[in-house]
Formats: structure tokens, sequence, C-alpha cells
């Protein structure tokens, strides 16, 4: 027991903060930057530095802002680097959920990417149970929904079961490019290239995953939990 003691004493505190006041490391790839009058589709944005394009054609680079999640999926359409960031909640919504968030994740056919930084969010590291959300078993006990892939259709029954068997009101978060616009498999038959497709979405939050940073600002964006001018 008291190597144990010693040993939690020399790991110190582990739990980053948020927002985070150290910079992140230079091969992060946040908000990309786009050509003078150039704009990019983030919801089909891959973060890949050699395979995004701007509208223009011209290879995508990247700053290490970590804002990206919008509350409608034309709001992903970004020009320059402005862009519209979530909103809140109304007052009735945010009432109910602003301090205490139940959602049950579902993966329509992801590769399981998104998947693994969401579970992050409940490591040591970024916690997200300190901000009162959590991830439960059962869609009878949740607040709302977070759908990754793209949603193939022998998903699409499932999902929908799902959304209705969460108690209304609800909210619906898609995470990832494939839950926003079906990503790299786009406009195949076997997919509805979207969660929005199927059921209404609250929060899109982009990426070919999303870094958890970028999953705890869009979830703290939609409760209202975030506010200043620093949080751009």
């Amino acid at each position: 027991m008291w190597d144990i003691l010693k040993n939690r004493w020399r790991q110190g505190h582990r739990t980053t903060g948020f927002p985070p006041k150290e910079e992140l490391p230079e091969r992060f790839r946040g908000r990309p930057r786009t050509q003078e009058g150039g704009s990019v589709d983030l919801g089909r944005c891959f973060f890949s530095a050699d395979a995004d394009r701007d509208a223009a054609g011209a290879l995508l680079n990247y700053s290490r802002n970590y804002r990206l999640a919008v509350s409608r999926r034309e709001d992903l359409n970004l020009k320059g680097e402005e862009l519209k960031l979530a909103g809140r909640l109304d007052a009735a919504m945010q009432k109910l959920f602003g301090r205490s968030l139940k959602l049950r994740a579902v993966c329509a056919g992801s590769c399981n990417g998104c998947d693994l930084e969401l579970q992050a969010l409940s490591n040591v590291v970024f916690d997200l149970s300190r901000f009162g959300i959590q991830f439960v078993a059962s869609p009878r006990h949740a607040d709302g929904l977070v759908v990754t892939g793209p949603v193939t259709r022998n998903m699409e029954l499932a999902l929908k079961k799902t959304y209705d068997a969460v108690p209304d009101p609800k909210i619906v978060i898609a995470v990832g490019a494939c839950a926003i616009s079906g990503g790299p498999f786009e406009g195949s038959s076997e997919v509805l290239n979207g969660a929005d497709k199927s059921i209404p979405v609250d929060l899109y939050i982009p990426g070919c995953p999303p870094h958890p940073l970028t999953l705890l600002d869009g979830l703290l964006r939609l409760l209202g939990r975030i506010r200043g001018k620093n949080h751009v």
C-alpha cells in the first residue's frame, strides 16, 4: 500500500485543464486555413495534410485551433478562418441538461476511430464526468445520442429505434466526418451519408476523428458552459 501511495504521489495531477493552458503540439491538425476567397466543407474534411483541398483545389494547411463544433450543417462551410461555432441550447433545454447530461453512443458503421476518441473522454486526462456528462448503456436512461459512422443501411432501423427510445426532450450529436457527410463512404449505395438523413442533429463535431478537446469544446458549448472572448 505504501508503494502505491508513493507512486501516486510521483504521478501528480494528470487531468488537463479546460480550456487547455499549454499550447497544442505542432503536429496537431486543427481548424484548416484556406486561401483568400477559398472555402472548405469541414463536414467532408479528413484533416489529412496530403489529401484535403479547398474549393479552389489548393492543399489545406492546419492551425492548432481545436474549436470546430457547430450547431447547423451549413455552418461547416469554412471561409478563411471564420467559423460560426455552436451555440447553447435554449433556456428550457439548458435548464434540464446544463448540469447533468447522459448520452448513449451509437456506432452506425464507423471504423471505431471516433469511438476511441469518445472513450478517451472518460480517462483521467480529459475526465468528462467532472462536467456532469456521462455515457450510459441504455437509451432509456439517456438525454441524447452520440452517433458515429456514416449510418449504414443495416443500421438505419437500429438508429431510429434507439432515437425513439430516448425520452423527450433529447439531443443528437454527430461525431466525425462519417456521421456528418458519409466521410470516405459518401455516395455508396450502402450508406445514408450521415446521421441527419435519419434523425435530427443538434451538434456537428467534424474530424477524422475529432480530438477529445474538440469533442469537449462542442459539448460544453452546447450546454452553455463556455463563455468569454478567449473561447472563439
